[in-house]
């Protein structure tokens, strides 16, 4: 391992947990942005050839919508440079290698985890295990 990776695995991160609970949609690829995708708190819009996906304030998702439900969302606490490695894997790895189902959204400015409600208190203890702050 160069020593690049090393700190680059070594990162640590401070997470603030963001209010409500989350719901990640799956509708059409062709299908229109839906009103209720829109509003406050965190919103993920993507779509694919395969489909659209939405993620945000499960109150808002109708229930006749594909849907999982009850995730807690967490923000990455930057400012992180655009090419900076390792940051993300640095809080999943400790989350997957104990099993812990995780959906990652990244944007430009930054990176957010999501963790089923069921889980954040394993969560939060191993995230703290490997070095990361929960704020």
């Amino acid at each position: 391992m160069t020593g690049k990776s090393e700190s680059a695995m070594a990162a640590r991160i401070s997470l603030k947990q963001l209010p409500g609970l989350h719901a990640i949609s799956r509708l059409e690829a062709g299908h229109g942005i839906p009103d209720w995708a829109d509003g406050p708190g965190f919103v993920s819009i993507t779509r694919t050839e395969d489909e659209l996906s939405i993620t945000c304030l499960q109150e808002r998702v109708p229930a006749a919508a594909r849907q999982d439900r009850d995730w807690i969302a967490f923000k990455f606490e930057g400012p992180f440079a655009f090419g900076e490695t390792g940051i993300v894997l640095s809080v999943i790895r400790p989350l997957s290698e104990n099993g812990l189902g995780i959906f990652v959204v990244s944007t430009f400015d930054g990176d957010h985890l999501l963790v089923k409600a069921a889980d954040q208190a394993a969560a939060a203890r191993l995230l703290g295990d490997a070095g990361h702050t929960l704020l």
